[in-house]
């Protein structure tokens, strides 16, 4: 629901620089020269097809960059996105390598598939909350803002939210100790559908939603509620999406490698655009045409996810939503974290392209 909710879109390929030559040892002795386009790995000697199980979502930035300004490209990768309905049918089809690398938010059904067996790696980060710009965050309607100036004002309050044992779940939760109420202090209202929390939170239906970015930008704009605080003031490192991989793409170091490198020059240009304001115009260009957030001025208003630009992820945050959702009886089985959270991948393609300030 969360992806869905961010959906984007964008084009535009950059122009790339004459490729440079570097000079490599041939097996005979010999020296020759490759072009290295990519400046560190040379490209696959055969052309390989990467399969991502990508909804459109805006953590899938880094993907949908890298592709346009060439970076897959530069090391002979082509890749594709195929989208699946849920999470259920992707995370199978990601274990049996049907699919290469897929973005999974964090639920208690995707914990349990891999506690009962599902084979799948997370790898790296795919969405995060920025400090004092939260993309998902709670808002109070209009009718709530002389009433609630804390937290704690909550209590008794009817609180949107999309669902339990999720990350939504995990923040509402996370915000309720925050305040110091119990589930019994508040009346939790349940919403599957963020749109529709913008209009029962301008009717009175509800006062106070967890609501997700473009949804919140848009509700300010339309004077239906106002951002109330902000996620990282009680939950600082909720790691909200993961990069997933299967085992059979982890095996396979070569091309993997220059895939990671490649992910990581988009979320890297990412990053330069929406929190350096270097090149915006052209990262929203192929946001816009990856997405479903067609409006370029939204984009100057929305606060956007937050992706690490060296792929670290939130590790012991994401072994505490596990342990909160197993706590409230929604996982059966245990998860050995050693195997299902492999960062080596994304380590070994930091010490490529180096690391980002």
């Amino acid at each position: 629901m969360i992806l869905a909710a961010m959906l984007l879109v964008v084009g535009a390929c950059a122009k790339k620089e004459p490729a440079p030559q570097t000079k490599v040892e041939t097996p005979s002795g010999n020296n020759s020269v490759v072009e290295t386009p990519s400046g560190d790995l040379a490209p696959l000697d055969k052309r390989v097809k990467i399969l991502i199980a990508e909804d459109g979502a805006a953590s899938g930035a880094g993907f949908y960059i890298a592709k346009e300004k060439g970076y897959f490209e530069d090391y002979n990768i082509e890749v594709a996105f195929a989208d699946f309905a849920n999470s259920d049918d992707m995370l199978p089809a990601l274990a049996a390598g049907e699919v290469d690398i897929a973005g999974g938010v964090s639920t208690a059904s995707f914990f349990n598939a891999i506690a009962q067996g599902i084979d799948v790696r997370i790898i790296a980060d795919k969405g995060h909350n920025m400090p004092g710009k939260s993309y998902f965050s709670f808002v109070i309607g209009n009718h709530m803002v002389d009433e609630i100036k804390d937290y704690a004002d909550m209590r008794g309050k009817r609180i949107g939210v999309s669902s339990r044992n999720s990350i939504d779940g995990y923040i509402y939760e996370e915000m309720l100790k925050h305040a110091g109420l119990t589930e019994e202090d508040v009346e939790y209202v349940h919403m599957a559908d963020f749109g529709s929390m913008l209009g029962a939170i301008d009717a009175g239906t509800i006062d106070v939603a967890l609501n997700i970015e473009p949804l919140i930008a848009q509700g300010i704009a339309n004077g239906f509620h106002v951002r109330f605080g902000d996620t990282t003031d009680y939950a600082p490192e909720s790691q909200i999406a993961m990069v997933l991989a299967s085992p059979k793409f982890m095996g396979e170091e070569e091309i993997s490698l220059r895939f990671m490198a490649a992910y990581l020059k988009g979320v890297r240009d990412y990053n330069d655009a929406f929190f350096k304001g270097q090149g915006k115009e052209e990262i929203v260009d192929i946001m816009v045409k990856h997405t479903a957030l067609k409006d370029h001025s939204l984009w100057d208003r929305v606060f956007v996810t937050g992706l690490d630009p060296n792929g670290k992820m939130f590790v012991d945050d994401i072994k505490k939503q596990y342990n909160t959702y197993k706590a409230n009886g929604a996982i059966l089985g245990d998860i050995d974290f050693d195997k299902a959270v492999d960062t080596s991948l994304t380590e070994k393609a930091v010490e490529v392209i180096g690391v980002y300030e």
